[in-house]
């Protein structure tokens, strides 16, 4: 009939060769055979890194004798320093972690004017070299703002509140020297800075895989935005908390660049882990440097193993 529409022609693609083929057409001899092609290649990319970590981990270990890495850790300045670390990781974590839920919770459920500059600044210290953010933070501590700078404006603030202490409050208290640069608030402050933006971005996945509709139904029962957040999407989001927290700890860990020069790196005062190793490197012992080393790779391993300890991430 002149007009009818006619239905139109099926043609099977065309298959150049037999690996294009559903994987029914192939024999099961050779899907398998194809199938162990792969996972060798595969496993030959990825297992060239993988034995590179063994190969760097087993040279430490190989270069530094138990007797002398425990002589190290006997030091007091290596003694202070691990102390200092485990302090200021822990803090900086504490503040990452509360920033981040805090902005992740934003970045994930609203909309607002400027989210994309909020969303590009909080990747800032992650793709800045560390030595341009330690920097920028030794600069904002000595701008003048109003002649004054920022350093000066705290320790007058600190010197105010110092004096108008209670009696009962301790004298350590009173007599505190009030100081960001160059102290170890400074080092706790570099560690944050880098170890946030981390913690943010992890919050933010979290929050983005938690579904928001029972969050809506308990404001439609009578919750306020933050009842429902407190007592329906906070407790979903507990394993990426954990997530967080060990996630800055460990990024506060390895930090080097912004607390050397922000904070320097003075013995018994502002040195931690990391620069403990750049020390030694620059008086020439290379054994306590690879020492400090591997004990900071045993907690990485520490930490991280409680990771996925808690989060069931173990034997998958």
């Amino acid at each position: 009939m002149h007009g009818a529409m006619t239905a139109p022609c099926f043609r099977p693609p065309s298959c150049a060769t037999v690996a294009s083929l559903p994987p029914q057409s192939l024999p099961q001899f050779s899907r398998r055979r194809r199938d162990v092609a792969f996972f060798a290649v595969l496993g030959t990319i990825g297992g060239c890194y993988v034995l590179l970590m063994v190969l760097l981990l087993v040279a430490n270990a190989a270069y530094t004798a138990p007797d002398h890495f425990i002589e190290v850790l006997n030091k007091p300045e290596i003694r202070y320093a691990l102390k200092l670390t485990l302090v200021s990781c822990t803090i900086a974590a504490v503040f990452s972690l509360w920033i981040g839920t805090a902005l992740g919770y934003l970045l994930s459920r609203f909309r607002f004017r400027g989210k994309w500059i909020v969303d590009t600044l909080v990747d800032v210290p992650i793709v800045l070299p560390p030595l341009v953010l330690g920097l920028s933070l030794l600069i904002l501590f000595h701008l003048p703002i109003g002649g004054h700078r920022l350093e000066d404006l705290i320790q007058e603030g600190g010197r105010w509140v110092q004096d108008r202490l209670p009696s009962w409050a301790p004298d350590a208290l009173r007599t505190a020297q009030i100081r960001i640069t160059y102290g170890v608030p400074a080092v706790i402050l570099a560690q944050f800075s880098v170890a946030c933006a981390f913690a943010i971005r992890t919050m933010r996945v979290t929050f983005d895989q938690i579904n928001p509709r029972a969050e809506q139904v308990a404001r439609t029962l009578g919750c306020s935005r933050g009842q429902a957040f407190t007592r329906i999407t906070l407790p979903q989001a507990s394993r990426g908390m954990l997530s967080a927290f060990t996630v800055a700890w460990a990024r506060s860990l390895g930090e080097f660049g912004p607390i050397l020069v922000f904070a320097g790196a003075t013995r018994m005062r502002t040195e931690v882990l990391s620069t403990t190793v750049f020390l030694e490197l620059s008086v020439g012992n290379l054994e306590a440097s690879v020492a400090v080393s591997l004990l900071m790779v045993a907690m990485a391993f520490l930490v991280l193993g409680v990771l996925r300890l808690v989060g069931g991430e173990l034997g998958r």
